[in-house]
């Protein structure tokens, strides 16, 4: 048995080329790894650190930018990046955990299973803290769906996403679909889960004192998935087909034995156990390093103790491998029996692979043979990089466009522009998508998909929680500052309107090869705008995802940082809905008047389907989008809305529009538009949301919105079966037709 360092020559070996870029590590940073050691690596070494130093695993760009992010709040439990998700109280004993994860560029290559192995990815990272998961959502981007490549990525994803969380009784209550130009090379595949647990039943992600054992449970061990950390750390080309090996295939039915089988433990007897971990990307390799990082202590891996399914297997493959459906738990010494005979009530195999040693190395045998030998402190430290950052000339061409320079909408064209807004795959129902999806299973969700947020009702408490993710990747890509802020702000409107606080956010950051100039201007200010709009919604982020290199042969993809927002309701019970309710209530627009500029069309829905301009100024005001969350909540708990929808794709008609589907019932909307008809129709001006309520509530609310600082206006009523908004006058029939069959259309031809 050799120790630690093995002799031989000090200098760096010549590595080939191939084999850096398999494992996605450059010639400095395979060069900076030997300095570290003093030595050449062995393959299997350098193989754990390709995979440890790629982006997907050590944030070798973004982690320098995670300090904008506000992270404190008396409600927050964990601290930003040291576990698998991050915890907040709500209240009464309980906390929610929460989490959204990217699974990209499997998705390109694979859609179901990247798909399907995305949400067991996420799911694991929930129950790995010993929480219960209770809700699924997603974020999905792809090319246009008349394309037939883009629709089996579509279909494939969206089925792999209701297959895997529906097999787990796990319901996909939200999320969005978007459809952009930079998307067809490479789709973006997001996924959020939210779990809940009792106060101080949370465990960590820790090795563990010298002398705890770490056991692995669940599926056994194949060839799938390996080099899938790398894989998701490059960019997308014509070869990328080629690397399908390294897509993980996922088992359901074993995840959900394991998902109940991990939190009952972690409930019943977690005094059994020092830490809990996935294994996620880079498999037994991250999970084991990382836990022994947290605990400042070195680890012994025996790979020929891992249960294998394939034969042949060497331990750079066992080590690397990303089959899914496995945790690693650290055990106590005394337990280690224990663990397993509880294991083997849900038919899951538990095998002791390692344990906890003290001198800080990473070690791995293959029977007597030493295979690896490093100090978890280089594995676990990548080189980070601050680029040059140069915002594009293009968008800067593109925001200072004006788009006043456009004629008017003709007011007899009204009608035709609505109906075409509606049918756009952006703004048209997304029923197709989520009538895959189990929403109801478990029998807790209270707003169902297609409103602004999914509330959900934790049983025993009179509280409830609001979730949804949103990115307006389009206005990032303009302004990446102000595009990013709005990001957090429509997702803070949406939780609102339900009567929700916002209370925290989970982030996945979409971009493309940070290493260019542009794209780390874009995550830069992204970045800082999204952390300025938290402050101002005291919304601290509490995990997420970067996600970069996302870029295909034809080009980087819109920059599309996503927020997925929760929020507290205080009574469950009196969840607000967007449908219009009664005959005769009143329609209010909270947060402006009637009335817009030009510039509200920037970067809008209306620009972009009927003049083919993705352009315009780029505006947030956070003032006055918190005044407007703070106004939506008192309203709300003070029992004054019968329903609220916030303004955003394809502004204020599409906004009425769609409560008035919702409801069925019609809306006449009689206050005079004295500017331009296409900005106030259909602008995208942030902080406003349209709120309907009893007639004798008027006063009362005009009164609460005043003690805000918010701007509110009686603007009409519901009634009838028609769409009145002043020159537009569409049969609501006519309307739900194009706004429901849209998609159907598309994606059943």
């Amino acid at each position: 048995m050799s120790s630690y360092p093995p002799p031989g020559d000090a200098r760096p070996a010549d590595v080939d080329d191939d084999v850096l870029a398999q494992i996605a590590l450059s010639r400095d940073e395979y060069e900076r790894a030997c300095d570290m050691l003093g030595r050449a690596p062995s393959d299997v070494e350098l193989g754990m650190i390709g995979a440890l130093w790629s982006e997907h695993c050590g944030y070798k760009h973004s982690r320098p930018l995670f300090h904008h992010f506000p992270t404190e709040d008396e409600r927050i439990l964990t601290n930003l990046g040291e576990e698998n998700a991050g915890a907040i109280d709500i209240g009464d004993g309980w906390v929610a955990v929460m989490k959204i994860e990217s699974h990209n560029h499997p998705s390109a290559i694979e859609p179901y299973e990247g798909a399907a192995t995305g949400v067991g990815g996420i799911v694991r990272d929930i129950f790995a803290m010993g929480a219960q998961p209770i809700a699924l959502l997603d974020s999905l981007r792809f090319g246009p769906l008349e394309d037939r490549r883009n629709r089996r990525l579509c279909t494939g994803v969206v089925a792999g996403i209701g297959g895997y969380g529906n097999c787990l009784g796990i319901p996909t209550v939200g999320g969005e679909l978007v459809v952009g130009e930079s998307y067809s090379g490479n789709p973006l595949v997001n996924a959020m889960c939210l779990g809940i647990a009792q106060r101080g039943a949370l465990i960590s992600a820790t090795a563990g004192p010298p002398g705890t054992q770490l056991m692995i449970v669940g599926a056994d061990t194949g060839r799938d998935g390996l080099h899938g950390a790398t894989f998701a750390s490059v960019e997308l080309d014509e070869a990328s087909a080629e690397r399908r090996p390294a897509v993980q295939v996922g088992n359901p039915f074993l995840e959900k034995s394991l998902m109940d089988a991990c939190v009952g433990l972690v409930r019943e007897h977690r005094d059994w156990l020092e830490g809990l971990q996935d294994c996620g990307a880079a498999g037994i390799t991250s999970s084991t390093v990382e836990m022994a990082e947290r605990a400042g202590a070195g680890i012994r891996i025996q790979t020929q103790h891992v249960p294998r399914r394939e034969s042949g297997m060497t331990p750079y493959e066992v080590m690397l491998s990303e089959s899914q459906e496995r945790m690693i738990a650290a055990v106590k010494p005394g337990h280690v029996a224990d663990v397993r005979a509880w294991f083997e009530r849900w038919d899951l195999h538990a095998e002791v692979i390692g344990e906890v040693t003290s001198d800080g190395i990473a070690r791995v045998f293959d029977g007597g043979a030493e295979v690896a030998a490093a100090p978890v402190s280089v594995m676990t430290g990548p080189p980070s990089y601050t680029p040059d950052a140069e915002r594009d000339p293009d968008a800067v061409g593109r925001a200072n466009w004006d788009p006043a320079s456009l004629p008017d909408l003709d007011p007899a064209d009204a009608s035709d522009a609505l109906l075409q807004l509606l049918a756009s795959p952006n703004i048209a129902s997304k029923r197709w998508v989520y009538r895959q999806y189990d929403h109801m299973v478990g029998t807790n969700t209270v707003v169902t998909p297609g409103s602004d947020a999914a509330v959900l009702r934790i049983r025993g408490l009179k509280q409830g929680l609001a979730l949804c993710t949103d990115g307006p990747g389009r206005a990032v890509e303009l302004d990446p500052y102000a595009g990013a802020a709005r990001a957090v702000a429509e997702a803070a409107r949406n939780v609102a309107c339900t009567g929700a606080r916002p209370v925290a956010v989970t982030d996945c950051l979409n971009f493309a090869n940070p290493e260019r100039p542009a794209i780390y201007y874009q995550l830069s200010e992204s970045i800082r705008g999204m952390a300025d709009a938290c402050r101002a919604f005291r919304t601290p982020v509490v995990s997420g995802n970067a996600s970069l290199y996302n870029e295909s042969e034809d080009g980087p993809v819109t920059p599309t940082p996503v927020v997925g927002m929760l929020g507290i309701i205080s009574d469950v019970t009196e969840a607000v809905r967007m449908a219009f309710q009664d005959e005769g209530d009143e329609i209010w627009l909270l947060g402006a008047g009637l009335e817009q500029d030009a510039a509200t069309l920037g970067a809008g829905e209306y620009l972009s389907l009927l003049h083919g301009k993705e352009a315009g100024p780029i505006t947030v005001d956070l003032e006055r989008e918190a005044a407007l969350v703070d106004a939506l909540v008192e309203a709300a708990e003070a029992g004054l809305l019968k329903s609220a929808h916030d303004c955003s794709d394809g502004g204020l008609a599409v906004a009425v529009c769609e409560s008035a589907i919702a409801g069925g019932k019609g809306a006449i909307i009689n206050a005079e538009i004295a500017g331009r008809i296409d900005a106030a129709l259909f602008g995208e001006a942030g902080g406003r949301a349209v709120v309907s309520i009893a007639p004798d509530l008027a006063e009362s609310l005009a009164a609460l919105a005043a003690e805000q600082g918010v701007q509110a206006a009686r603007i009409g009523h519901v009634a009838g079966e028609r769409l009145q908004v002043g020159p537009l006058n569409v049969p609501l029939a006519e309307a739900s037709e194009a706004w429901t069959s849209a998609l159907p259309r598309l994606l059943d031809s």
